[in-house]
């Protein structure tokens, strides 16, 4: 069975840590590279040579250093070779403009990270279940 791919846009250490660990006891299949600021990841989406495997899927924080992730989801959702890869925005806000201007941008989700670490791991578990399990992701191109 193929590891699903994953690029982890994150810049808090714990969070990294805490989400890697979500999806080893969900059970889910993952390979994730982990961007810490938002330059790093628009490198890591643009600065691959064409056979290089993209994500399947992207969790962008909003709040990044170099680069917030309003301006990293735009930049994939304008490219022709990033725009289908599902963007799903996992951060600490709730703040109805972060919401709106991410859905504005085409981010095919928005989660508030919660606070307990068991609802947390509840929903990395249900975020993967949906994913990789229920809904079809795009081909590559």
């Amino acid at each position: 069975m193929k590891k699903n791919q994953i690029l982890l846009v994150e810049d808090n250490e714990g969070d990294i840590v805490l989400t890697s660990e979500a999806f080893e006891e969900c059970g889910c299949k993952t390979n994730i590279q982990v961007a810490r600021n938002g330059k790093e990841a628009i490198n890591i989406l643009f600065d691959q040579s064409d056979d290089a495997q993209l994500p399947d899927l992207i969790l962008l924080d909003i709040n990044l250093p170099l680069l917030n992730g309003h301006e990293v989801l735009k930049k994939i959702k304008e490219n022709e070779k990033t725009q289908y890869i599902p963007v799903v925005i996992l951060t600490t806000s709730s703040a109805i403009s972060d919401i709106n201007l991410t859905y504005e941008n085409f981010a095919n989700s928005f989660i508030t990270k919660p606070a307990d670490i068991n609802d947390f791991f509840e929903t990395i578990n249900s975020l993967s279940n949906y994913w990789f399990n229920i809904c079809k992701l795009p081909a590559k191109k």
